[in-house]
């Protein structure tokens, strides 16, 4: 049984319609100690299979130690969402449900846009910056 109804595949393809640039989903999963990871899996599955410019790379978080390193993944169930050969650093952990799907699905198009909406007076900013920083949004589904 999908997990994404019938209009919200239909909406999703309108929009992947636009993609300007492949895009590839990176999943972290491990079935044994975490059973819900494999749900994440599932949906990230159907939904790269909305569109061919969309692809899904599945690994187990305890066996592919070195994508997990490469990719900084600290904890499953994990998303990254990477360019066809960059890394913009952006990764969901967790069900990306309600608001977060959105989310996930408005970083799918920035990433094959190739560039975000910032502006460019906080682009400046950022170049600015003389350190490497970690920015991490929380949020819950209620």
């Amino acid at each position: 049984m999908p997990m994404l109804t019938e209009d919200v595949a239909g909406q999703l393809k309108e929009e992947f319609a636009n993609l300007a640039n492949p895009v590839r989903l990176a999943v972290f999963s491990q079935a044994l100690s975490d059973p819900g990871s494999e749900q994440v899996k599932r949906l990230v599955e159907e939904v790269a299979g909305l569109s061919d410019k969309l692809s899904v790379e599945s690994y187990n978080f305890v066996l592919d130690t070195e994508k997990v390193a490469s990719l900084g993944i600290a904890r499953i169930p994990a998303i990254a969402v990477l360019g066809e050969t960059t890394d913009p650093g952006i990764r969901f952990y967790g069900m990306p449900s309600g608001y977060e799907f959105g989310s996930l699905i408005d970083a799918v198009l920035d990433v094959s846009k190739g560039e975000s909406e910032l502006s460019a007076e906080t682009r400046e900013a950022l170049a600015a910056l003389e350190n490497p920083v970690h920015l991490q949004v929380f949020s819950t589904p209620t």
